[in-house]
């Protein structure tokens, strides 16, 4: 094989590797973009609307150019499923995600975010598009990586424990009581936020895994998520914020928020999630999240001199073993998929071999 091939080939494998571990860095930015936006008293369900609508101007014109000859024909069924996607990522994550982020801290949010191959895992598990075979030992890893990282997210939630000053930051302020009471308390309720919004990400995987199948147009798909998450949010914003004024914004962080939050991490990572996904499946594409939650903390300490607690750090270490376990038996059984379909490959070629030389013996025979 040529020297041009080669490299063609290993940039073609690479490829989701590196689409995923730059999405991160987009995810990270993110995060702490708009934790200074809430902190500054932008509304949460204002700034999901606007994310999307960014969004969904941003990508429509390449739906428009590059697939209007491509687009598959819209069917109820598959309006139905893209309706359910909007309503699964821009609303219920987006929203119950940014809640969570402003009762607790970035570095927690992303640390929580972890939990999210655990659950796909075992929402495909039910959908039956992953198989458990506890007496393969990859089936095993998966099983135990599962309920470690969800053991890891209950002592996030439950157990918050001394403050771990990593960088020697000490507060001017000493809080009272009941300051540190309604601290506990909005902290906890930030967890199940978030925990809930990544079970809605997680089922978003999962759907979006079942609708490139039968609308393949995979810009036109986000264009639409998009598109119906914003007219959804819009309703959501108007029940939940009767304060009119809340929809205010100038060009300041909440706007840069908004556009960066929709043009980076929901049309370009709707986008490239999308491939992934169709090219590596669901749980593949869920496994880069550590690595943000890794730049999140380096970046939360410096830039909002975030503060860091241990039961925090011993969750974020549990999820992430249990996450990796999970990644583990997946890759193995990716291995043993693919083994398996080289054989049979192999197999099929001796066949045609073979038929070529029985062939070749009739006419010489002849």
């Amino acid at each position: 094989m040529p020297a041009e091939s080669k490299m063609a080939t290993l940039f073609q494998k690479w490829n989701p590797y590196l689409a995923m571990i730059l999405l991160q860095f987009g995810y990270a930015g993110m995060n702490i973009i708009t934790k200074l936006s809430l902190n500054g008293g932008m509304s949460h369900y204002v700034l999901v609307v606007y994310r999307h609508a960014f969004a969904t101007v941003s990508i429509a014109p390449f739906a428009l150019i590059f697939e209007w000859k491509t687009r598959p024909k819209m069917t109820f069924w598959i309006f139905t499923q893209i309706f359910v996607l909007g309503l699964l990522g821009p609303v219920i994550d987006q929203n119950l995600y940014y809640a969570g982020l402003k009762y607790t801290s970035p570095t927690f949010s992303c640390a929580m975010s972890n939990i999210l191959p655990a659950m796909t895992f075992v929402m495909a598990v039910f959908c039956r598009m992953e198989r458990i075979d506890i007496k393969k030992v990859r089936s095993q890893a998966k099983v135990a990586g599962t309920v470690v990282t969800v053991s890891g997210a209950m002592v996030m939630t439950l157990y918050k424990g001394p403050l771990v000053d990593i960088l020697r930051v000490h507060s001017s302020t000493v809080p009272t009581a009941a300051a540190a009471a309604l601290a506990d308390k909005n902290w906890f309720k930030g967890s199940i936020f978030l925990i809930i919004a990544t079970w809605s990400w997680a089922a978003l995987f999962i759907i979006q895994a079942y609708t490139l199948k039968r609308y393949t147009a995979q810009l036109s798909l986000t264009t639409l998520i998009c598109l119906l998450g914003t007219i959804q949010s819009i309703a959501v914003t108007f029940v939940m914020e009767h304060d009119l004024s809340k929809w205010k914004i100038g060009w300041d962080v909440n706007l840069f928020a908004a556009a960066y939050a929709g043009i980076v991490t929901s049309s370009i990572a709707y986008y490239v999630q999308g491939l992934v996904i169709n090219r590596k499946g669901p749980v593949f594409a869920s496994a880069f999240s550590p690595l943000m939650m890794i730049i999140v903390a380096v970046m939360g300490a410096f830039i909002l001199a975030e503060k860091i607690f241990l039961g925090g750090i011993i969750g974020a270490v549990l999820i992430v073993v249990g996450l990796y376990s999970v990644l583990w038996g997946k890759h193995k059984e990716t291995d043993d998929q693919q083994f398996c379909m080289e054989v049979v490959d192999e197999m099929d070629l001796e066949k045609e071999k073979g038929k070529e030389t029985y062939k070749l013996q009739e006419l010489m025979h002849v």
